[in-house]
């Protein structure tokens, strides 16, 4: 009874391995993907025009802040007490207002990302299926903590992707 068992057990442990053989894998890199691909880097331009204003307003009120600092730091020794305490605390309102309107700024643009990226990630998702579909694949992975490069489909999907009647 031990004997079969073992050879039963060999029997099951061996099957996947020859099943391999017949099963076609591929390999997407999907973070290359949300980078590389027409349709995310036509995102990326988008948000970038879309919050450009804010983020010059930002990068300027930073400048001023650093000014404020640097000149906090040189002149605060020779200014009067009451002077110093008011240009500290404009220092300080100033920076909590930056700092809010930072953080309001990155959530907006966090959030319109996500919105934008979910039709770029469809229309990833449906090239992968065309690309997988045309060249018989059983297989699609997306993440993985190893795989061999000749199974890496990411760049016929960027390629497919570039071209604006695909994958519609």
């Amino acid at each position: 009874m031990k004997r079969f068992s073992l050879i039963l057990l060999a029997c099951l442990l061996a099957t996947p391995a020859l099943a391999v053989d017949f099963v076609r894998v591929g390999f997407v890199n999907a973070d290359k993907l949300m980078r590389e691909s027409a349709p995310a880097q036509r995102v990326q331009k988008k948000l970038d025009k879309e919050f450009e204003k804010r983020d010059q307003d930002l990068q300027r009120v930073a400048k001023q802040l650093q000014t404020m600092q640097d000149a906090l730091e040189k002149n605060s020794l020779l200014m009067p007490e009451t002077e110093r305490r008011g240009k500290e605390r404009e220092f300080s309102d100033l920076n909590r207002d930056f700092q809010r309107r930072r953080r309001e700024y990155l959530e907006d643009r966090n959030q319109r990302q996500s919105e934008e990226m979910a039709g770029v990630l469809e229309r990833a998702n449906k090239a992968i299926k065309q690309v997988a579909e045309a060249e018989k694949f059983d297989l699609i992975v997306q993440d993985a903590v190893y795989f061999n490069p000749r199974i890496d489909i990411t760049d016929k999907v960027i390629k497919l992707l570039a071209d604006p009647s695909s994958s519609k």
